[in-house]
């Protein structure tokens, strides 16, 4: 066993770049855990600079210098980002607090209903199960209030947050986007000379990187604008509110939808019962999340995502569970980074042999 993990560890590791790399990924990994809830306005800025990034550099090639199309995109992008809240955010508070309001009801439909089932179908349920099944929604129903309550207390230190956020986000953002390649060239400088394979991984994922990025955000206001019209079309109450929750969901790859499909599947339910309308407006969401994994995703995500959907699930519960939202948010690119990584040990593993074959 000794000899098989040397004869591995000499293979892998005996060029200086591999190591090199290694350090370097143990390094950032150590940084994000141990200062992750420090860097957080960095990422958020560092993923508005990716999505902004592509329409910088188009401004740029029309004879635009940097700093006055960095000016521009910012500008457009404050605006719009300014108009959806004040157009959208009004609607969604009082949907979401009309939904808490009649949650209780809700619950007490839901159990008056679940009461009912064993005289309706005796063959199928008992009583007792469905007692069962009504105390633990119970029990969960005054965790979650517990939950809610706990945020509501410490929300006077979330707004705090979020303000200096408001600030410190669009400034970085800007000097990111201004300042790219000093940025960039300076980067280099703090990175040893042997980085020939940390270039290699480089390349390959920051172009993945960019364009997932600017495809999440697509797919976010794709699916949920298309929900919306359709939960609107069939006169869906709380249609604002759940078309952002649904389109929300694409953040969270398989896990989402399915998480989703409750808020949903409960205010169609309570709203028009085992009814017609019922069923349409699932098959319609069903049909909106079959095209969404099976059109909408190919297209964009075709240059960023070439993932077994198994190691998606798994890298969405590791990173998840590592990093909390940014660990799920970067859950596919950090799984490809897995794979360049393997990719360029396994390229230079291939490489020095072939150097040793032609000797």
């Amino acid at each position: 066993m000794f000899e098989y993990v040397k004869t591995w560890y000499e293979r892998k590791f005996s060029d200086p770049h591999s190591v090199t790399l290694l350090l370097l990924l143990l390094a950032l990994m150590a940084m994000f855990y141990f200062f992750g809830a420090f860097i957080v306005p960095v990422l958020i800025a560092l993923v508005i600079a990716y999505l902004l990034d592509w329409p910088v550099a188009h401004l740029e090639r029309f004879g635009l210098h940097r700093f006055t199309a960095t000016i521009i995109v910012m500008l457009i992008f404050s605006g719009l980002m300014l108009t959806l809240v004040i157009g959208m955010g009004p609607v969604l508070w009082q949907q979401a607090s009309n939904l808490v309001q009649e949650t209780p009801h809700m619950i007490e439909q839901g159990k008056s209903f679940l009461l009912h089932l064993p005289e309706q179908y005796p063959s199928l349920i008992t009583a007792e199960q469905v007692q069962s099944v009504v105390t633990s929604v119970e029990s969960k129903a005054i965790e979650f209030g517990q939950v809610l309550l706990s945020v509501s207390l410490t929300s006077l230190k979330d707004v705090v947050a979020w303000l200096i956020y408001l600030i410190l986000v669009p400034l970085l953002v800007f000097f990111m986007l201004k300042d790219k390649l000093e940025l960039v060239t300076s980067a280099e400088k703090l990175v040893p000379k042997q980085r020939r394979l940390i270039l290699q991984v480089w390349h390959e994922m920051n172009q993945q990187i960019m364009n997932y990025i600017r495809g999440k955000v697509f797919e976010i206001l794709i699916v949920g604008t298309v929900s919306f019209i359709a939960f609107t079309i069939f006169d869906l109450r709380y249609a604002a509110l759940l078309g952002v929750l649904v389109g929300l969901s694409v953040l969270i790859p398989f896990v989402g939808a399915a998480l989703v499909t409750i808020p949903v599947a409960a205010v169609a339910l309570f709203q028009f019962g085992l009814e017609t309308q019922f069923w349409t407006i699932l098959i319609i969401y069903g049909v909106i999340q079959a095209l969404d994994g099976n059109v909408l995703v190919p297209l964009l995500f075709s240059e960023a995502v070439d993932l077994n959907p198994v190691f998606i699930i798994v890298a969405v519960l590791f990173f998840g569970g590592l990093w909390g939202f940014w660990g799920v948010f970067f859950a596919i690119p950090l799984a490809s980074l897995v794979k360049a990584l393997l990719n360029a040990w396994s390229t230079k593993h291939d490489e020095h042999a072939g150097e040793k074959n032609q000797l």
